[in-house]
């Protein structure tokens, strides 16, 4: 009940300000990367999740403590205000991934940009820290890009730079606001 309720609540304050959310995601460069519908864009969300059972709800400020398992974050969809908040509740490092290549890092926390287009991962090499992209094109299995990843997500939370840290990326923090600024 309370993922249903996060939706409706994000569709109502939507409409209260006059957008329709149907319209505006996918976003356009989601559509260029290959998403038809806002399902769509939700169903790549789901999956990359996993597989364990959703334990619950945490709201955008709440600070995660001991809660164990698969939780959902009630954030916004952008990149700056989803990288703060998860900051601001205590995570400690993020792993991104991206197809179209969002670059953005955090000064508080690494965050490993995690690539799955070939073509994207090729033309940002030097912002993007795996090449997941390497499964579409049957060079590597899920399992060793897994792999990967976690030996990556080892050596950054051993001191190893990620991509953004070297080049000092750190433009995207952005509070995201539940009602008008004045």
């Amino acid at each position: 009940d309370k993922i249903y309720e996060i939706v409706t609540n994000m569709e109502n304050r939507a409409k209260s300000i006059g957008c329709d959310m149907r319209k505006g995601q996918p976003t356009p460069g989601n559509i260029a990367g290959g998403l038809s519908s806002i399902e769509e864009k939700s169903l790549g969300a789901i999956v990359k999740s996993g597989t364990r059972p959703i334990q619950g709800v945490l709201e955008y400020p709440q600070h995660v403590t001991d809660q164990k398992g698969l939780w959902i974050k009630d954030t916004p969809g952008r990149e700056p205000e989803i990288l703060t908040g998860m900051a601001a509740t205590g995570a400690q490092f993020m792993m991104f991934s991206t197809g179209r290549g969002a670059p953005q890092g955090f000064p508080s926390m690494p965050v490993i940009k995690i690539c799955g287009n070939p073509n994207t991962y090729q033309r940002m090499e030097n912002d993007m820290d795996l090449n997941a992209g390497l499964i579409i094109t049957g060079d590597k299995t899920i399992e060793q890009v897994g792999e990967e990843a976690f030996a990556k997500l080892l050596r950054v939370l051993s001191g190893e730079m990620t991509k953004n840290e070297a080049i000092q990326y750190f433009s995207a923090i952005d509070i995201h606001c539940l009602g008008p600024v004045i």
